[in-house]
């Protein structure tokens, strides 16, 4: 069986490379890794009005969207990694469906491989009606957590349905869903269960991405005066230690004996925003047999410490 990991992060130059480092040496390597670990995807955004989930905030001149956005997606396409955009916002309207940098970057990565996650209905069926061959994942920003929801959604033509994070540990609940196989369970997440602030942050954070995707927005991160806005939450302060005392954490050795005998096999990590080096202690914490971790650890880090130093 194998344990799929949904990893963030395919724009940023260091995280991106660290995707692509894991999975090779996961290839290269399989024996200092637990059995069946592969990358499953990556999932991110360009500053794009239909991003969520992140701030991204800038802008990407049409003269050179086409060449950033095909770079980014083929690196990881060659790899055998399918890239899912995060087109998540909460609150877009009628006339932000026609953006011409969102649909122009589907139409430059459907190629029945990469993915697009959704959560509003009028986004997903624009999706669905430009580029039907697309594979579509369902948010779990849907906050769905009743078992009657969770299984009319898995019935649904999505090839993945993320779960809320709340029902992560609901194992009653778990152990009776169908479809097991399109499930995605977010394992570090950092909330707690039933966040009552998690639809408002979530606006928060569309709300600013739908008002600063354009030219005056990166002149000013150009500039050095725009400030990016954060939200009030000690949470979102977690390492990659931390993460491991909270409530909706989920061990290795959880996944790879008890989520993986209910037949789960979809694992999603957060981490979009979170610098290198947090995120590869995870990726070891998560992949790699403890024996080995020190060397992978050391293999993952030295390039991008003197990719920085260059």
């Amino acid at each position: 069986m194998s344990i799929n990991f949904h990893l963030p992060n395919f724009t940023d130059t260091f995280s991106g490379s660290l995707n692509i480092s894991i999975a090779m040496m996961i290839k290269d390597n399989p024996e200092l890794f637990y059995d069946g670990v592969r990358v499953a995807s990556v999932s991110d955004s360009l500053p794009l009005k239909w991003n969520g989930g992140q701030i991204v905030a800038g802008y990407i001149e049409k003269g050179s969207l086409d060449r950033v956005t095909v770079s980014m997606v083929t690196r990881f396409n060659k790899a055998g990694i399918p890239c899912r955009h995060t087109f998540t916002n909460p609150v877009l309207n009628e006339e932000d469906l026609d953006d011409y940098h969102c649909r122009r970057v589907l139409d430059l990565t459907d190629n029945g491989f990469n993915q697009a996650e959704v959560l509003m209905p009028m986004v997903e069926e624009r999706i669905r009606a430009l580029r039907p061959n697309m594979p579509l994942v369902s948010s779990s920003l849907k906050g769905i957590t009743d078992y009657d929801g969770i299984c009319a959604e898995l019935e649904k033509d999505y090839k993945y349905v993320c779960l809320d994070p709340s029902v992560s540990r609901d194992f009653e609940l778990l152990e009776k869903l169908p479809h097991k196989e399109k499930c995605i369970i977010t394992v570090n997440s950092s909330c707690e269960k039933n966040c009552p602030r998690r639809c408002e942050h979530y606006e928060f954070i569309g709300k600013f991405q739908r008002s600063n995707c354009n030219p005056q927005a990166l002149e000013a991160i150009r500039s050095g005066w725009a400030k990016l806005p954060s939200w009030n939450c000690p949470l979102l302060k977690q390492t990659a230690f931390t993460r491991r005392e909270a409530e909706l954490h989920i061990t290795p050795q959880e996944i790879y004996g008890r989520y993986a005998d209910m037949g789960f096999e979809n694992f999603a990590l957060e981490g979009r925003g979170l610098n290198s080096v947090d995120l590869a202690e995870q990726y070891v914490y998560y992949m790699v047999k403890p024996e080995y971790a020190d060397p992978v650890r050391y293999s993952l880090l030295v390039p991008m410490i003197n990719a920085a130093k260059g």
